[in-house]
Formats: structure tokens, C-alpha cells, sequence
């Protein structure tokens, strides 16, 4: 999987959260609130079946969702 193959939601230095796409230097969007920024990264995440990383305010992974990439799909 490639660094394109994710979502991230970061904490911008400025002020706020930033859901951007592995690898991008620009943010697909700027929100005041984490919680509103997790949601949004999620449906776009959702949307192009990507892997999708919660970080906190230090950088570390907070927690992470696989979203149509996952290796190992439950057996149903």
C-alpha cells in the first residue's frame, strides 16, 4: 500500500485539525474541531476506500480504519 492509500486527520500548527491524504502536502480540509475533522476524513476515506490514521496533538497514531484495503476481510 501506498502513502496515497491513506487519510490522515493531524493537528495543524496554526490552530485546529487538517485531514489530508498520505503523502499530499495540502489539506483536503481545515476544521476547528477534531471530532469534525474525523468525520469528514472518514467519509472521504469511505468514499476512495482508503486506509484512514486518527493522529493526536503529538503526531502518534491515535487509531486507524481500513476502508475497502483491508488485507484481511472478516469472513462472512
Amino acid at each position: 500500500m501506498s502513502k496515497q492509500d491513506s487519510h490522515h486527520v493531524v493537528h495543524n500548527p496554526g490552530g485546529g485539525w487538517d485531514v489530508k491524504r498520505g503523502g499530499a502536502n495540502r489539506s483536503s480540509g481545515h476544521f476547528d474541531l477534531k471530532q469534525d475533522a474525523v468525520d469528514a476524513g472518514r467519509q472521504i476515506s469511505r468514499n476512495q476506500g482508503t486506509e484512514f490514521l486518527i493522529h493526536g496533538k503529538d503526531g502518534k497514531i491515535q487509531s486507524k480504519d481500513s476502508h475497502g484495503n483491508d488485507p484481511f476481510p472478516p469472513r462472512g
